[in-house]
């Protein structure tokens, strides 16, 4: 049986941090000192000879598997006891197997960062320690040296293959997702390894590979809480019928109130009758709202009663969905940073790890999605022009070039031959535009600064491949809207004066009335920033927020199936 795909994704972060590992390996091995003492206990000396035959430098290439489960970090791992002299790490002349039970400890904890202790070869290795324990009382003699062998095997693969998911994920989010361009962690997990067998600390040195971010810790007691619905068997759903709102009765009410004080949205004291849809009912059912990003407008119509049905099974996907794209991303955002979550439509300006400012925005429809990415904003534009990308030119523009009239010149949108520096201005009305096919467009389009400026008055600039960037837009009216993918992949923004005078809060040159009237010369200007901020483009449909709730948001892009789909697949298939 072949390596699968997480397997593969392990080697391939193996082989591109080779180098890397192979001279720690090789610093240990110094350390090591020389050959074996043929005086020492036999266990230690007979797993030695084993691990000589599975990973020495004569062994067979290909797959190894140990008790029938494949060893995934199968190119690491002959590093990691080559550099060594291939001594056992964890099997002691005594047969000690204190470092063994911490990390068995650790990795059950694992759970709680939403991935699965079985993953990391735990019943086998719980089998494996059981059979030697019982042995070890006996007195040792009839212990095998294979059984020895795969249990040292499988703790260092488990290390190894567990650490990697911690710090890396378990899934490549390239393999499942096109628009993802950040940048991740790197840990040198052998030196982690061996510093755990060191200090006696193996357990407490993999925690100590998990994430830090304060999101990352509620997002795993947002876990715990939704993890202990399922476990009780949820909540029932509201049966379907007519919209509910204040002074509406009956027992779907009854249902609602006792919904809405499990999840904690409605006090549990209080009631003024059961059945009853009151003033106290319709604030928690507008709190409910907003959890789930809705119109919190307090009636239950359709869209909330599809929220109020989703079952806590799928609520516990979600949470694990995100716990891994947190282990996707560097642990330093930045000490002041821009966050943009593409699934909640919204902006915020992050100090530290409070928050400054936040506001809607509109981002990619589903088949213009915004990608998931960093960059470094370095200044803003004020009256921008619009360079029409080349796409949008040939699916939005020209369509409406050749069905409506003068729609050029309506939309202030100037011509010219080609995307060439330097090129002339045409004659948009010398051109016979019926003629022109979407494949062959080559004209340049650029619409002027205005009123009707696809950009709005104001452009965030930071530097990207994508040609993403925050942006005004005349179509205030959008953000009204609960659900905002409206744009070709740029992120709209409601108050951006409001968002560049925070950025040029440092600028003596610059305030909020300076920029106003900048605005209305129509003149165009780049203001650069004296502090360039990083923006951090992602994708989040679960998170909690500091006073201990639980927010929801709504797949736009259809991602999250997928990234449990593979979440849930075992890198460690059993051999036949």
């Amino acid at each position: 049986m072949g390596p699968g795909p997480l397997e593969k994704q392990l080697q391939m972060k193996v082989a591109f941090h080779g180098a890397v590992l192979l001279v720690a390996c090789l610093s240990l091995a110094a350390g090591v000192g020389g050959g074996p003492d043929e005086t020492q206990n036999q266990p230690a000396r007979q797993t030695q000879s084993i691990l000589e035959d599975r990973v020495g430098p004569e062994a067979a290439a290909g797959p190894i598997f140990c008790q029938r489960d494949r060893i995934c970090g199968s190119d690491v791992l002959p590093l990691f006891y080559r550099g060594r002299g291939l001594r056992p790490a964890w099997i002691t002349d005594d047969l000690n197997l204190s470092d063994a039970a911490s990390l068995l400890l650790a990795l059950r904890r694992v759970e709680e960062d939403g991935l699965d202790p079985e993953s990391y070869h735990l019943a086998a290795l719980q089998a494996l320690m059981s059979e030697v324990t019982r042995e070890t009382e006996k007195g040792g003699s009839a212990i095998s040296a294979e059984i020895l062998a795969d249990l040292e095997m499988l703790l260092t693969d488990s290390f190894l293959l567990c650490g990697s998911h911690l710090v890396h994920g378990q899934v490549n989010p390239e393999t499942i997702q096109s628009e993802w361009f950040i940048k991740g962690r790197y840990e040198d997990l052998v030196a982690a390894l061996e510093k755990g067998l060191k200090t006696k600390d193996v357990g407490g040195v993999l925690d100590s590979l998990k994430p830090t971010h304060s999101v990352y810790r509620n997002l795993k007691a947002a876990l715990k809480r939704v993890r202990a619905e399922v476990y009780s068997g949820g909540r029932p759903g509201i049966v379907p019928g007519s919209k509910l709102k204040v002074g509406d009765k009956g027992m779907r009410v009854v249902a609602l109130r006792d919904w809405l004080k499990a999840s904690g949205d409605l006090s549990q004291s209080g009631d003024t009758g059961a059945d009853l849809f009151d003033a106290a009912l319709e604030q928690a059912v507008k709190k409910f709202q907003r959890r789930h990003g809705l119109e919190a407008d307090g009636v239950v119509g359709s869209e909330t009663t599809a929220a109020l049905d989703v079952s806590p099974e799928y609520r516990l996907r979600q949470v694990r969905a995100n716990l891994e794209r947190w282990r996707w991303i560097t642990s330093d955002l930045g000490d002041r940073y821009i966050l943009v979550n593409i699934a909640d439509f919204s902006v915020h300006i992050i100090e530290g790890e409070s928050e400054i400012m936040s506001m809607p925005a509109v981002v990619g429809r589903p088949y213009r999605r915004t990608p998931d990415f960093s960059g470094r904003m370095t200044h803003l534009e004020v009256n921008p022009y619009w360079n029409i990308p080349p796409r949008l030119a040939r699916e939005d523009i020209l369509p409406k070039v050749k069905g409506i009239p003068g729609y050029l010149e309506a939309q202030n949108i100037r011509v010219f031959r080609d995307w060439s520096a330097g090129v002339p201005e045409i004659d948009r009305n010398t051109v016979d535009w019926s003629r022109v096919e979407p494949e062959s467009l080559a004209y340049k389009f650029q619409q002027l600064p205005g009123p009707l400026n696809s950009l709005g008055q104001i452009k965030f600039v930071f530097p990207n491949k994508f040609d993403v960037y925050l942006h005004d837009t005349p179509a205030k009216e959008l953000f009204k809207k609960p659900v905002r993918d409206f744009s070709s992949g740029c992120i709209r923004v409601e108050r951006p004066i409001e968002l560049a005078a925070y950025l040029l809060k440092d600028d003596p040159e610059w305030n909020e009335t300076k920029l106003r009237e900048a605005i209305q010369t129509g003149t165009t200007r780049i203001i650069p920033l004296k502090h360039p901020i990083n923006v951090h483009v992602l994708y989040w449909t679960a998170w909690m927020d500091g006073e201990g709730h639980i927010h929801f948001r709504q797949d736009i892009y259809g991602r999250d199936a997928k990234l449990y789909a593979a979440l849930r697949q075992k890198p460690n298939e059993p051999g036949t």
